[in-house]
C-alpha cells in the first residue's frame, strides 16, 4: 500500500508569468464591430415574414417589448459575454440610448471584454494556442484594470457593472463611446454581473481579488433582485447566450422578488442562442412564466439573430 500523499497546497500566483498586452493577437476589433441602421425606410423586412412558427414569435415578442416600454415597464437582457466579442455593443448601446434596453446583466467575461475594447480596441485570444504554452488570458495589464474595478466596487460600496463604467469613464479610455458598461454608466442604465470564482482569466492573476469580486457581484445580485420585481410586473426579459450562469442567477433573483413582494406576476421571457440549453429553457422560458406569462425560444447566430431584434425593436418602438 502507498503511503498517504501529502495534503496539496494553494498555488501561489506570484509564479505565473504573464506577458504585456500589446504583444497579444487579438480576434475581435472594434473596426469590425456592427452598427445600429441609421434608417428604417423603404422595404420592410417585417411585413414580409409570414404569420407562422418562429416569425410569428419575434414579432409577438417585439410587441411585447413595445407594449412594456409604453407601460413604463422594463425589457432586460441577460448577456453572455459571447455578444461583445462578436461586435454588437454599438446596436445594444442604440438600445440603451433609445431607452428600449433599460438593464443588462452580464457573467463575469462581459467585463473583461469590454474593458479590453474600451482601453484598447481589441479582445478575444487564440485559446487553444494559449493553452498548449499556458500563456492564455495571461496578459497582465487585463488583470491589473480588473483589480482597479474591484477596488472601486469596494470604496464606492457598489456592484461591479457600475464600477466597471464609472472606471472606464474616469480613466476616459480611448473607445469609451463603444462600451456597454461606460456608456450604460452615462445614461444610468443599471448593469449587472454575475461571476464565478475561476471561472474568468482574471483568476489567473496575482492581483485578483476575490473577496472584492464577490461582494461586488452579490451587490449586483441583490440589484437584478430589485430589477425582477419590476419585470414580473409587466415587462419583459431576455437571456442572449448565457447557457448557464445567467439563467440559474435570474431564477435566484426572481425568487427573491416574488418571496419579498408576493407572486407570481406578469412577464415576458425570451432565449436567444445557437443551441437550445436546458437551463435558459426551464429557468428563463418555463418555470419563470408558469401561470405568469409566456417564453419565447429563438436559434440563430448572435452577430444575426441580435441586430434583427433590434430592427423589429425600433420599428415598433419608433424612437
Amino acid at each position: 500500500m502507498s503511503s498517504r500523499k501529502s495534503k496539496p497546497t494553494p498555488t501561489d500566483l506570484n509564479r505565473v508569468t504573464r506577458y504585456e498586452y500589446k504583444k497579444r493577437e487579438n480576434r475581435t476589433e472594434i473596426d469590425a464591430f456592427g452598427r445600429p441602421m441609421e434608417k428604417l425606410d423603404g422595404v420592410d423586412f417585417f411585413e414580409s415574414l409570414p404569420r407562422f412558427l418562429k416569425a410569428s414569435d419575434l414579432k409577438e415578442l417585439i410587441g411585447k417589448v413595445a407594449e412594456a416600454r409604453n407601460n413604463d415597464k422594463p425589457f432586460h437582457l441577460l448577456l453572455g459575454a459571447h455578444t461583445i466579442k462578436v461586435g454588437l455593443s454599438p446596436i445594444l448601446i442604440d438600445l440603451m440610448r433609445r431607452d428600449i434596453v433599460t438593464g443588462l446583466s452580464f457573467n463575469g467575461a462581459g467585463i473583461i471584454h469590454d474593458l479590453e475594447l474600451a482601453f484598447w480596441g481589441g479582445t478575444s485570444e487564440d485559446v487553444q494556442a494559449g493553452l498548449m504554452d499556458g500563456s492564455f488570458g495571461m496578459v497582465r495589464e487585463t488583470g491589473e484594470l480588473y483589480a482597479e474595478v474591484c477596488k472601486l466596487a469596494t470604496e464606492k460600496q457598489c456592484g461591479l457593472g457600475e464600477a466597471t463604467g464609472m472606471f472606464i469613464n474616469q480613466q476616459q479610455a480611448q473607445n469609451r463611446h463603444l462600451s456597454v458598461f461606460g456608456v450604460a454608466q452615462e445614461l444610468d442604465v443599471p448593469v449587472t454581473v454575475h461571476v464565478g470564482i475561476g471561472t474568468d482569466i482574471v483568476a489567473q492573476h496575482p492581483t485578483f481579488d476575490a473577496a472584492a469580486a464577490a461582494a461586488g457581484s452579490h451587490i449586483d445580485f441583490r440589484i437584478l433582485c430589485s430589477i425582477c420585481a419590476e419585470i414580473d410586473s409587466g415587462g419583459v426579459v431576455a437571456n442572449i447566450g448565457s447557457a448557464v450562469i445567467l439563467p440559474e442567477v435570474f431564477l435566484k433573483a426572481l425568487t427573491v422578488a416574488r418571496n419579498i413582494h408576493g407572486g407570481p406576476g406578469r412577464l415576458t421571457t425570451a432565449n436567444f442562442d445557437m443551441i437550445t440549453h436546458y437551463r435558459p429553457t426551464q429557468n428563463v422560458l418555463n418555470r419563470p412564466t408558469h401561470n405568469a406569462g409566456k417564453g419565447y425560444n429563438f436559434v440563430g447566430h448572435h452577430e444575426i439573430m441580435v441586430p434583427l431584434l433590434a430592427w423589429g425593436l425600433r420599428r415598433a418602438c419608433r424612437t
